[in-house]
């Protein structure tokens, strides 16, 4: 079985600080077979670290719309942010990815999800979110995963990392897939979710981030939210 961590950051997101090669160092000392890149409104991070690591790396995004975050594997160009979720759905659709919804209820989160707009888009997407790393209350995964068992959607699990103790603290457990979205989709029908909670102050951590962004204390990859 592959442990998969389906949700992770880069300095290409606004609010990351964590360059490639680390995140890839990482991953080796974790026993991480397959990482998606999901940056913050841009898939151009994944893409420039997937030749970096073309055995490691999904290539994917998490992006805003209008009612909340959405999460895209096999991405092959990046979706922008601030588009109502069909819209959103559709461009994804067109380039063949796999959509999934990030921690729709967690409480704290700016991209979480009402639950009447995820209702009206639940029958469109691939999966859910069902246990996010940085959740604050382990009750919002748990309501994630009841969610997707009531709506027989798949589910999707990662660290959300964005700093280094992060990486691999959330994941599935997956049998060997190929590169590619079907056999992807097939190889999540058995996954076994794994992991535990972030702590607290890697929030504070991604706050410092921006910041250092900001001021130009670090590069600034890219201004996504």
């Amino acid at each position: 079985m592959w442990k998969v961590d389906l949700h992770s950051h880069t300095r290409w997101s606004l609010d990351c600080v964590t360059k490639f090669e680390r995140v890839i160092q990482l991953c080796e000392r974790r026993g991480i077979q397959r990482i998606a890149i999901t940056d913050h409104n841009t898939a151009d991070g994944a893409l420039a670290m997937q030749k970096l690591a073309p055995d490691l790396v999904i290539v994917g995004e998490e992006i805003m719309t209008t009612q909340g975050e959405l999460l895209a594997y096999f991405v092959k160009e990046s979706v922008p942010e601030g588009l109502t979720p069909q819209e959103t759905i559709q461009r994804l659709r067109d380039q063949g990815a796999v959509i999934s919804v990030a921690h729709p209820f967690d409480r704290l989160r700016k991209g979480a999800w009402e639950e009447a707009d995820l209702l009206r888009i639940v029958e469109l997407v691939d999966a859910i979110e069902i246990f996010n790393a940085r959740c604050a209350f382990p009750e919002d995964n748990t309501r994630a995963k009841a969610f997707a068992q009531a709506h027989q959607r798949l589910g999707t699990a990662g660290s959300d990392g964005h700093t280094p103790p992060e990486y691999g603290n959330g994941y599935l457990l997956m049998r060997p897939f190929e590169n590619d979205p079907e056999d992807f989709l097939e190889a999540l029908r058995d996954a076994q979710q794994g992991g535990q909670l972030s702590s607290w102050w890697v929030h504070l951590a991604s706050k410092a981030a921006k910041w250092s962004k900001k001021l130009g204390i670090e590069r600034r990859e890219w201004v996504g939210g």
